[in-house]
């Protein structure tokens, strides 16, 4: 299985236990150099997808274009893409 076909669902939750994102999300919510836990994190990404349970990015079509932008957006942050400067 390889990481395209791995639910959304279920990648949100390893995104969320990923230090770089904890960092990327406290950032993204004003607390720049700090780190969530992973709780907060998973409740940023829900927040950001507006979303109740991250179950919901396996069904619902406008969450997954927001989760897909929010993943676009950390690997910017993470220097894994390039950005427009």
């Amino acid at each position: 299985m390889t990481a395209s076909d791995t639910p959304l669902a279920q990648r949100a939750g390893i995104l969320c236990n990923d230090a770089r994102f904890q960092r990327f999300a406290a950032a993204r919510s004003g607390f720049d150099g700090g780190q969530f836990c992973a709780s907060a994190a998973a409740e940023f990404l829900r927040t950001f997808c507006r979303v109740e349970s991250r179950r919901a990015l396996d069904t619902d079509e406008r969450a997954r274009a927001r989760f897909n932008v929010l993943t676009t957006e950390f690997d910017a942050w993470t220097g894994r893409i390039a950005t427009h400067r």
